[in-house]
């Protein structure tokens, strides 16, 4: 069976959404931002996440890649970025491009954070790099702009309506694209 044509999957069971933790950073903000999301995601019923951290994939261990297997296995992505020098982390362009068929005909959704850009500008070379794999990337994203003024010291975000929202617009999003590509695959599978 082709890595991207799942077994009969029930088209209203939950998504298998990998969430990418886009930065391996001493001191990174990343964390913070993963675990907010987390909680959004988890109070979501059409969807079941999986942390794949590049602090723990970057570089893959000899011989061994670990997140190729929950690539391959996921639905849909959700990659949380942060924007370093105009653009997004080494590790995690390292991690998208040791694969290529786990990627295809699958959504992939953007959480970015930094200063005053919030990582849009990472977000938008993401968006053409996976467009070159042929995975869809949905339009609505989460972006903390200047985000370490966002987060208390415990982490939890002391205005958090506004990008509570933008959580579930996304989140809704990468669910319709989700099921709809998962759908495609089991009756046509992807030969890209």
């Amino acid at each position: 069976m082709d890595i991207n044509t799942p077994a009969s999957t029930p088209s209203d069971a939950p998504l298998k959404v990998a969430v990418i933790l886009g930065s391996n950073r001493e001191g990174r903000f990343g964390p913070v931002v993963a675990d907010w999301f987390l909680g959004r995601a988890a109070g979501n019923p059409d969807i079941e996440t999986e942390l794949i951290d590049v602090a723990e994939t970057e570089p893959p261990a000899a011989g061994a890649d670990g997140a190729t297997s929950l690539l391959a296995r996921a639905d849909a992505f959700v990659v949380l970025t942060p924007e370093y020098n105009h653009s997004y982390p080494a590790p995690l362009k390292s991690l998208i491009d040791r694969h290529f068929a786990e990627w295809q005909a699958k959504p992939v959704a953007f959480v970015s954070y930094g200063g005053i850009s919030g990582g849009l500008r990472a977000v938008e070379h993401l968006r053409q790099v996976f467009a070159e794999l042929h995975a869809v990337s949905v339009r609505d994203t989460v972006s903390f702009h200047n985000a370490g003024a966002l987060f208390d010291d415990r982490g939890v975000h002391k205005d958090p309506a506004q990008a509570d929202g933008a959580a579930k617009r996304m989140l809704d999003q990468l669910v319709w694209w989700g099921r709809a590509l998962r759908e495609a695959r089991i009756r046509h599978p992807y030969g890209g």
